[in-house]
């Protein structure tokens, strides 16, 4: 795995919902709070208070390696009832872009959300420079922190769907 193949984590799981329950869920920024990943906290900015695109939002952060830090991203893209997508950096050199995907299951719904690593510098990035015999490694690290995130949350919302 290399950092310039800006790798990429999907999960996916079936909810007990409609889609549009689902995709009232997966909109809410707040939903990762509720799990023990590395969100914290996560505000509105500038006078937002829903998925739009251009509406940006802080989150607050904290791991045990990495410390505490917050970032401002913004949202990119939206397919009303169906897909949502958020830059972290800037869109042109983004750190990550993440994502959440609705779609009709039957009487349910299938949510995927995923995350890929971005082109612009960043922690992560300066860590591999310091360490580049240690990159799969690094990032096949990272990755499975950001799974293990998706897991969670994919969790919660399963639990609020029912």
């Amino acid at each position: 795995m290399r950092l310039r193949d800006t790798p990429t984590v999907e999960v996916t799981a079936r909810l007990a919902c409609s889609p549009e329950r689902a995709w009232a869920l997966v909109t809410d920024i707040e939903l990762p709070t509720h799990t023990d990943g590395e969100l914290q906290r996560v505000e509105w900015l500038d006078g937002a208070t829903g998925v739009a695109v251009g509406a940006r939002f802080r989150g607050y952060n904290a791991n045990s390696q990495m410390g505490e830090w917050h970032t401002e991203p913004e949202v990119v893209e939206v397919e009303d009832g169906r897909r949502w997508v958020w830059c972290v950096g800037s869109a042109s050199a983004p750190l990550a872009v993440w994502g959440f995907e609705v779609d009709a299951d039957g009487d349910g719904s299938v949510v995927r959300q995923w995350a890929k690593v971005g082109t612009g510098r960043s922690p992560l990035s300066d860590f591999i420079d310091r360490h580049p015999d240690k990159e799969a490694a690094i990032l096949e690290h990272r990755m499975s922190v950001w799974r293990d995130g998706m897991t969670a949350n994919l969790a919660v919302l399963e639990q609020l769907a029912d």
